[in-house]
């Protein structure tokens, strides 16, 4: 292939005036500019994803150095989206491709590619015609199908990277089980990278610092099993088992050199990081991070030279990052006093003491993601690209996180995002509510959503509500069983304490938000109709019991029969609350505008959601826009990101910034 020269503008790094013109949907919702930025090995080399005009992207490659450009070397088209690029070795980087005219899992491409455009290798085609088995210890040198799936890099040098198998029984659309396998991504040859008999139904894989698989997560029956075997044996042991939802506590998180797990446990009833001995099968008395108020999350900094920790990113209201290398924490500072106002996570090549450059993700509440390389001889920075190069952060919306107090006395994490501009007095407000629902919603980063509707001029309001994960046990269990109950009483009492502190206009608060958060979009309309006066919903379900009996649905026998009814309930024993919480069943009720979007291809939450609800609320209210779209659970196209925000818009607009 030829390359592509691509002319490059360089994001600046300081914030332009005020434009009297907010900035246009495009702004916030196209695709990244700049994306997935990686180091290779040993940092002589930088890839990233650039997106095109014509709505492909590209897969281009540059020097480290200070006059080098970026030059493409494969290219996607609009239909295609370069999901992950991993470098092999120094020499060779991996692409994973997905085909996003299929919602279905499984269409998922994978493909090597030298950094010079040539010797590419077609791994895995995303068919699943003439899908063939791996047994035993055969070896394979033809394109795999689309029941194999790239995992993990070796970090050996070699041209092997890991891949993992999938098998299905006859009923679910998720797979069973998976195996994982060593594949040459020159010569496609297929061996397995752990021999013998593994543990059943293994669902993830924790690979160590030396690229063996050392972990597994196997889930059944409503338990959560991890195994471990040591390093070139065969025998796996049990390191715990729990019940997935009810008294789950520890999680393996990574390894640091030989024998030592890294694992998060609970402590002082959050979740913290501990180290655990592998040769005693011990943890140890005290946990080495700790955040109060938050759950450890967070992401390790490994020096693959020598195979030990350096540090771990952390993620509690905000990022920042707990180093242990004296030298990766006086770097650390050094560009920080050059970037002061913005956070400034650094990234590794493998070889992370001794690589040339530090890869810089520069970000903050009002600023995309910009790259930076740290040029350590020198230290100057250089910058590579922003992922929304015309956001100017004073035209954003300043972001903070809050605890409020629910009508029970829970504390409720938040996240408010407020309108640029001094305010002369309440303004118009959105409840925005994340899906899972029982994941983190919100961080303090530049949030597109939040963000374009502060940029319109709307307060916005993020509640970690309960159920939410990341705020410790107890904060997560008040919310089982809770949709459309406590966890909706969070919503409305996050609206009421916006009004409280002067930000809000009550007469003006709306409520939106996709898959859960379409949930409980619709039940706030009707079960608080005083308090939101319009509402967003997409890809939303819209009655619990659909959930649980729909066929062509992606819900697992093991997600039917355990999963669900420990997070939400029963179809039989609270079959009474199922109808009480029902959106579906309660549609005579709401009154109020709702727009309502839709992906055709959905099968998380399928179709069925949304075109019986929409025939229920129009036989009362005729207010009521309903798109759809041809996508799955959430819009990956940008011309339909585009679109519905456009109307986003005008609706809110209409419906809530207008109304008194």
């Amino acid at each position: 292939m030829k390359p592509f020269l691509l002319p490059w503008l360089f994001a600046a790094l300081t914030c332009a005036a005020q434009a009297t013109a907010a900035p246009s949907v495009k702004n916030f919702f196209e695709t990244p500019q700049v994306s997935q930025v990686e180091l290779s090995p040993k940092g002589g080399y930088a890839a990233a994803v650039l997106s095109l005009a014509d709505g492909g992207s590209l897969l281009a490659v540059r020097s480290t150095e200070d006059n080098s450009k970026f030059e493409g070397i494969f290219k996607a088209s609009a239909d295609q989206m370069i999901n992950d690029i991993h470098w092999i070795n120094e020499k060779r980087l991996g692409i994973t491709l997905k085909n996003l005219l299929i919602e279905f899992r499984g269409n998922l491409e994978e493909i090597a590619i030298d950094r010079d455009g040539s010797e590419l290798t077609h791994l895995i085609t995303g068919n699943w015609a003439h899908r063939q088995e791996s047994t035993g210890s055969n070896i394979r040198s033809q394109k795999l199908t689309a029941d194999y799936v790239y995992s993990a890099a070796t970090r050996d040098g070699s041209d092997d990277i890991l891949v993992e198998h999938y098998s299905w029984n006859n009923i679910d659309r998720a797979p069973e089980q998976s195996r994982m396998y060593r594949l040459n991504t020159r010569t496609r040859q297929l061996r397995p990278a752990v021999d013998g008999t593994q543990p059943p139904a293994v669902s993830d894989w924790l690979v160590d610092a030396y690229g063996q698989a050392r972990i597994v997560l196997s889930q059944q029956n409503g338990r959560c099993v991890y195994s471990y075997r040591r390093a070139n044996e065969t025998t796996w042991q049990q390191l715990d088992s729990s019940n997935c939802y009810t008294d789950r506590s520890f999680a393996p998180q990574f390894f640091d050199g030989d024998d030592t797990l890294y694992v998060s446990a609970a402590y002082q009833g959050y979740g913290a990081l501990y180290r655990y001995d592998l040769k005693t099968l011990k943890m140890d008395a005290k946990p080495v991070v700790s955040m109060p108020g938050f759950d450890y999350a967070g992401k390790p900094v490994i020096d693959y030279a020598s195979h030990r920790l350096m540090g771990v990113h952390l993620y509690g209201d905000a990022g920042t990052t707990w180093w242990l290398n004296p030298q990766l924490k006086a770097e650390q500072a050094r560009i920080d006093a050059l970037l002061p106002a913005t956070t400034n996570t650094i990234r590794c090549a493998d070889e992370c003491l001794q690589g040339p450059v530090l890869l810089v993700a520069v970000d903050s509440d009002r600023q995309p993601t910009t790259y930076v390389l740290y040029q350590r001889a020198s230290g100057k920075l250089l910058a590579l690209g922003s992922t929304h190069p015309d956001i100017q952060p004073k035209e954003m919306g300043l972001r903070d996180f809050y605890r409020y107090t629910a009508r029970d006395g829970r504390q409720i994490p938040a996240y408010v995002t407020l309108p640029p501009g001094a305010a002369s007095g309440p303004r118009p407000a959105v409840v925005l509510v994340h899906g899972g629902p029982y994941v983190r919603g919100a961080f303090w980063n530049w949030d597109p959503q939040a963000q374009f509707l502060a940029s319109r001029g709307y307060v916005v309001i993020q509640p970690e509500f309960r159920g939410s994960t990341g705020y410790g046990y107890a904060h997560f269990k008040a919310g089982l069983k809770q949709w459309g109950l406590s966890m909706q009483d969070d919503l409305a009492d996050a609206a009421l304490w916006a009004v409280k502190q002067g930000w809000a206009d009550p007469k003006r608060i709306g409520i939106m938000g996709a898959s859960y958060g379409g949930y409980a979009t619709l039940m706030g309309l009707i079960k608080d109709p005083q308090i939101f006066r319009a509402g967003v919903e997409w890809a939303g379900v819209t009655d619990i019991t659909l959930m649980f009996n729909t066929p062509y649905s992606d819900a697992s026998q093991e997600t039917l029969n355990y999963s669900l009814p420990a997070l939400i309930g029963d179809p039989e024993q609270d079959a009474d609350q199922f109808r009480q919480t029902s959106p579906l069943l309660r549609a005579a009720e709401l009154k109020q505008p709702l727009l309502m979007a839709h992906g055709l291809e959905d099968i998380r939450v399928p179709l069925v959601h949304a075109s019986r609800f929409r025939d229920a609320v129009r036989a009362n209210n005729k207010n009521v826009e309903y798109l759809t779209y041809d996508e799955g659970h959430g819009w990956r196209h940008e011309q339909s990101r585009l679109d519905f925000w456009t109307r986003v818009e005008t609706f809110l607009d209409q419906h809530l910034k207008q109304a008194r």
